[in-house]
Order: structure tokens, then sequence, then C-alpha cells
């Protein structure tokens, strides 16, 4: 994650808190504490969980995954069976489970394999759990819940079938053998999470991903954000209103 000069008030203060939650009143000390004293690097884990942006809700950016689902994956199941699916900014879930929705709709979902991953163990939690209400809701239509969700008083709880199609995974995007340990896929979905990072973790970040990619496998981005300045070798379409970087076949 890079934080601009410009950000630098929101940085410290996110910082500071968790340095004053864990017992620290100088941050120099709660440096050389993370430095040479976490040794099981639970409390670094504890201060991604407190930097990382955990902004996100279902049907986010939709029109762009009913192309995804539509154009893209059931041509995919129709031409080799069992596409394999990586959302690999996941945060609590809700755009893996929204595509798995979408996919159920179109009765493709026992015919993929979705994987969800993110750095944050507390944002995993929760994905994990299922359980969500508030600004995740914000645009879910009345069909939408009434169909997948059972309700819980204020919170909804995403149906049995939608949420065992994924496999949660904790995954840090800068580490290559962890990347690696996945395998390939034809699809993977990196939407609204490049913004936070520095041009050259941008740069970095994308050549892996696009390793991850099969020939032909197809990279999402969020429609506010663009890989051309990166000089990608991944191709950049325009399906449907919606763009699309894939990856040349031999």
């Amino acid at each position: 994650m890079h934080y601009e000069a410009h950000d630098s008030e929101i940085f410290v203060s996110k910082l500071s808190a968790r340095a004053l939650e864990s017992g620290f009143e100088s941050l120099l000390d709660y440096y050389y504490f993370l430095r040479y004293d976490d040794a099981d690097g639970r409390e670094f884990d504890a201060l991604i969980d407190s930097l990382v942006v955990n902004e996100t809700y279902f049907l986010r950016e939709i029109d762009q995954l009913r192309v995804l689902v539509r154009d893209i994956i059931a041509k995919a199941v129709a031409n080799s069976g069992r596409p394999r699916i990586w959302c690999a900014a996941a945060s609590t879930g809700e755009e893996p489970l929204t595509l798995a929705l979408l996919l159920a709709e179109e009765g493709l979902l026992d015919r993929v394999e979705i994987v969800a991953s993110d750095i944050s163990r507390r944002a995993l939690s929760r994905a994990f759990e299922g359980t969500f209400g508030g600004r995740s809701l914000r645009v879910l239509d009345e069909r939408t819940r009434a169909k997948w969700f059972d309700e819980q008083g204020d919170m909804v709880k995403v149906r049995r079938e939608i949420h065992r199609a994924i496999a949660w995974l904790r995954v840090n995007l800068l580490d290559d053998e962890a990347i690696a340990s996945l395998g390939s896929f034809d699809v993977i979905l990196c939407r609204n999470v490049l913004i936070y990072f520095s041009e050259a973790t941008v740069a970095q970040v994308t050549k892996r991903l696009a390793d991850s990619l099969r020939p032909g496998g197809v990279l999402l981005v969020g429609v506010s954000e663009s890989l051309m300045r990166f000089g990608t070798l991944l191709k950049c379409e325009e399906r449907g209103g919606s763009f699309f970087y894939t990856k040349a076949t031999p």
C-alpha cells in the first residue's frame, strides 16, 4: 500500500490508533517492536488490518460482472468445462459472492472454480462468516436478497450453496511463492485495489497476475482503473461497454 504526501494525516491517524490500542504511546517504540520483537508477525497483521481499505458492497460495478459471466465465463464453460476464477482482492467477500450469485442465476456455479483471497485476516474472517448488513447491502435489490440470502434481524446471511462455492485464502499480492501455489486461472478479478499502490507496485502486481493467467485468460480491474500506461503485454478489449485485459494465445 502507498500513501501519498497529501494522505499523510490519514496514515498517521490509522497508525497512531493501532499503536495506542496495542499499548504504545510512542510511535518509535511501536516501530522497534514491529521490527525486532513481533516474532510471529501477529501485530504486523493487525496493523495491516488497520491500514487496508475494505470499501466494497454487493453488486458493485455490476455491469462489468454481467458481461464477464455472459460473454466470457459462459463461453469458457462451453469450451473447456470448468474455468478457474480468482478474486485477488476479495476484502470482506461481497465481490466474489456477487459473482457467485450471477453464476448461480445462469446455472453455471457448479461448473466453475472460484478462489477468493485478501491480505487482511479480519476481512477474510468476515467473508468466511458470510453475514452482512448496512453498507454492504445498499444497492442489493429485493429479488436477489430474497432469493439468495436469509434474514437475521438487521443482517442477512448468504445462502450456503453460494458461500460454499468459494475457497477463501490469505494471499499477499507481492508474494510470488503464494501466488504460484494457486496455479493458473482463466479469469482474474483485481478491482479497485491497484489505486492504493504506487506505480512501481502496480507494475509488479500486474505482471504477477498476467503470469497467473492461462493463454486467452482475462484480467479485470476497476472501471476507474487502467493498465495502459504500465506497458502490460495484455491486450485491452472493450466488451459490452466494459474493458477487459486479455492474455495472448500462443
